[in-house]
């Protein structure tokens, strides 16, 4: 089993997941993150460490997400991997709990 991002992360890229992951599974895009299913160990720290709520595992995505599961590990194998935590965008509290975002999403 491994862990997925989803929505709510689009445009808001907290990384406080990334700090708590011991195996660097994450990966940054422009206004997104993902997790690379193939590194992930499933060790449950990341979920909890979202301010966002935006990760899940994959048995638990929520209704009409599920594609997201595809969508992270398209994205792993193409973005660099993500060490370490910077800071999320000045805007991330605006967009924490938008609908909609995924039309957003820059690749």
């Amino acid at each position: 089993m491994t862990f997925v991002v989803t929505e709510n992360c689009i445009k808001c890229k907290y990384m406080d997941c990334v700090e708590v992951c011991p195996v660097d599974c994450f990966h940054e895009g422009p206004n997104f993150l993902v997790i690379d299913p193939d590194e992930c160990i499933d060790c449950t720290l990341c979920e909890p460490e979202c301010p966002a709520e935006a990760i899940f595992s994959e048995d638990e995505v929520p209704a009409g997400q599920e594609h997201f599961k595809a969508l992270n590990a398209e994205l792993a194998r193409k973005w660099p991997v993500l060490t370490e935590k910077r800071e999320a965008p000045a805007d991330a509290k605006n967009w924490d709990g938008k609908p909609d975002k995924l039309k957003l999403l820059e690749r």
